[in-house]
């Protein structure tokens, strides 16, 4: 029971801070020096790079899996398994079952709020995304989260990617991998993408805090396979870290689905009780 009860805190704490150091993904700095001229000439190239992977992604409406999930908040670790199953613009759930069988908690992403459930103890939150402060400082949503579970780019503030919206992105056509990016001075978005298949290989979001530290979430993709004539990662590597703590998931698929039948709302029963965020953050913080 101690290792669902850290595997519910982890899940929580992904949910409240959503945001990882990366100190041990693939680096992201360019490595090309290119001249004023050539970058000029890459121009066409590289808007038509960034359309092919805004297009490279999955037009089905429902993605379904059974999937295996490790995790890892310092020196402990646990494995599951459980169900991934989203809809296309409407919610993202995660089942997570004990013994193979029994449902032990549930985390589901709506475009209003994050629903996190501990069935073993009873207990839940549920709270607008307004009230998770690094998602409303920085215009994490569900749209944001939806990219990158599907695997795809995007532009906080926007549900969907136009063809005017590739001017935004920084690229870096050097090598194998391209590099994109977003920055400012608080926030950077970067992503790695496969120059042959245009997939994108991974995401990287990072808020630059000089009084606590960097949060940081390095979200990495791996073993594709075609799903409705698409690549799809069946992999998917995140590395969540505070200056205080680090959460490491790893969430593997067994295959991709699109099994549509299935309650896309959760009801929470009277039975359950009610907690803050600031209970569960207490919690993680004493593991």
């Amino acid at each position: 029971m101690k290792a669902l009860r850290i595997l519910t805190i982890a899940l929580w704490t992904l949910t409240l801070t959503i945001g990882i150091s990366c100190r041990s993904h693939r680096g992201l700095t360019s490595q090309s020096k290119k001249s004023p001229d050539s970058l000029q000439v890459d121009t066409i190239t590289r808007e038509a790079f960034l359309q092919k992977v805004s297009d490279n992604v999955q037009s089905v409406r429902f993605i379904t899996s059974k999937v295996k999930f490790t995790i890892e908040v310092g020196t402990q670790q646990m494995t599951l398994t459980g169900n991934l199953k989203m809809k296309r613009d409407d919610v993202i759930r995660l089942q997570l079952m004990a013994f193979g069988f029994v449902e032990a908690g549930r985390l589901e992403f709506t475009k209003e709020y994050v629903l996190v459930m501990d069935r073993i103890n009873k207990q839940y939150l549920k709270v607008p995304y307004s009230q998770l402060e690094f998602m409303r400082n920085n215009d994490i949503d569900f749209n944001v989260l939806q990219a990158l579970f599907w695997n795809e780019l995007f532009i906080p503030g926007k549900a969907k990617l136009a063809e005017k919206n590739m001017k935004s992105f920084r690229t870096d056509m050097g090598g194998n991998e391209v590099v994109i990016s977003l920055e400012n001075e608080k926030l950077s978005y970067r992503w790695l993408a496969d120059k042959q298949e245009a997939t994108v290989r991974m995401a990287n979001i990072m808020l630059k805090d000089r009084y606590r530290g960097n949060f940081v979430l390095n979200w990495d993709y791996d073993d594709f396979k075609y799903q409705n004539r698409k690549l799809f990662p069946m992999g998917h590597k995140i590395l969540f870290s505070t200056p205080e703590k680090e959460v490491k998931m790893n969430m593997t698929l067994n295959y991709v689905g699109s099994d549509e039948d299935w309650e896309t709302r959760t009801t929470v029963s009277s039975k359950y009780r009610e907690v803050k965020i600031e209970e569960i953050l207490r919690r993680f913080m004493t593991l």
